[in-house]
């Protein structure tokens, strides 16, 4: 069965993906424990960092690495480092003087939003974004030319967010941008592979420590020693506001620890079993297909693509991922391309019973003709819920008070 959370919040099942708007996982017993265990304590924040560093080394292969507040952070903080370098009165003149070399190159394609635009987490430390290429083709010799003497850095986006073809690839975008000395930031945020992307040719990886690693809010921020170093200056200037503290330190450490020795294999399996039941809920239902999808970024794990033909149904896709949202325990699916026609049921943030309780009200949603016709149209939901979110919120007080 599904629990109930604290501060009276209401219980949600999540078969949408490691979301921030969900509260992106679910901690372990050990991380909640190393969270919980430094609270009551002083320490030196420079020692912690440098413990962290340690594990950081030792997971990705990076020369050091440190936390903050989020992969967003990371993002500004490694774009700034490169920009600064180790000196502390640039680091303090930014964004208001982001000097010469404060251009980041950055594939069009990959210029994406992920809650908030891309572009703007380079652009707060007063850096300018320099597009390469357009959003469906970027070339060699387009990049080529990208690498202005005013390039600080050029950045490569791994995301689901992103267009996913007629981009460089990573390890010849890093060639590239090698040529004339120009370090290769990388977002992988939601990514498994904590060593590959820096054995392509990165120069710093910022992962999440909330995401799929399942530790507190944070973010990682990990690869060559003088960058790092740089990034980490940060917290003397535009950082401050996004410093980490030491609980979501401790806590991602455990994190990190855990990702070690984790029986992924294992886990697949039981996401496997997950899959296989949501499937065989629906492969008798006219009007919708099931279809096995994997993980656009190459992450190890599956998803079920549930698409609904409407001129059977009746509803769209996107009445159904609403239906299932409005649940009196609210089914959270990932809505992302449902004007195409689809869902999709990821299964690697469920509790036990849960993958039940998902099969059962799909198949009663999909089923019931008086269910469907109470659905009612909602296909801007996807792309304007995140901000909408946003906008509502505290606007029940607002009325009570008006």
């Amino acid at each position: 069965m599904t629990d109930t959370p604290p501060l009276g919040l209401s219980p949600v099942i999540n078969v949408s993906g490691t979301m921030t708007s969900l509260g992106a996982s679910i901690a372990s017993q050990n991380v909640s424990e190393a969270t919980a265990a430094i609270m009551g304590h002083f320490v030196n924040m420079h020692e912690l960092q440098s413990r962290a560093s340690e594990v950081i080394g030792r997971l990705t292969g990076a020369d050091a690495g440190f936390m903050t507040a989020s992969a967003s952070a990371g993002i500004s903080l490694a774009v700034a480092g490169c920009m600064t370098g180790n000196n502390p009165g640039r680091v303090e003149a930014l964004p208001r003087e982001p000097g010469f070399k404060s251009r980041v190159a950055v594939q069009l394609g990959h210029l994406c939003h992920y809650g908030a635009p891309l572009s703007q987490s380079v652009e707060i430390t007063g850096a300018k974004v320099l597009p390469v290429g357009q959003s469906t083709l970027c070339t060699d010799y387009s990049l080529r030319a990208a690498m202005v003497p005013e390039v600080s850095s050029a950045l490569y986006v791994v995301s689901h967010h992103v267009i996913n073809y007629g981009q460089v690839p990573l390890k010849r975008f890093a060639e590239i941008a090698h040529e004339t000395d120009i370090p290769v930031i990388v977002d992988a945020a939601s990514e498994y592979d904590l060593r590959g992307f820096l054995v392509d040719g990165a120069d710093i990886v910022i992962y999440s420590g909330h995401k799929f690693l399942g530790g507190p809010t944070s973010g990682i921020v990990a690869g060559r020693r003088d960058l790092v170093r740089a990034a980490y200056l940060q917290n003397t200037g535009i950082g401050r506001g996004m410093k980490v503290g030491k609980e979501s330190i401790a806590g991602a450490i455990a994190a990190l620890e855990a990702w070690e020795v984790r029986e992924h294999a294992e886990i697949r399996m039981q996401e496997q079993a997950a899959l296989d039941l949501w499937a065989k809920a629906v492969e008798e239902i006219n009007g919708v297909t099931a279809t096995l999808v994997p993980d656009p970024t190459g992450n190890p794990l599956d998803r079920l693509q549930i698409t609904i033909d409407a001129n059977v149904l009746g509803v769209n896709a996107s009445n159904i991922a609403t239906a299932l949202a409005n649940q009196k325990i609210p089914i959270i699916v990932r809505n992302h391309k449902v004007e195409l026609g689809y869902f999709q049921l990821d299964p690697c943030n469920l509790k036990p019973g849960q993958a039940e309780i998902v099969a059962n009200v799909l198949y009663e949603i999909l089923t019931d003709q008086t269910i469907l016709e109470q659905i009612s149209e909602n296909l801007s939901t996807a792309r304007n819920g995140g901000t909408e979110g946003y906008l509502r919120w505290g606007q029940e007080t607002i009325e009570q008070q008006t």
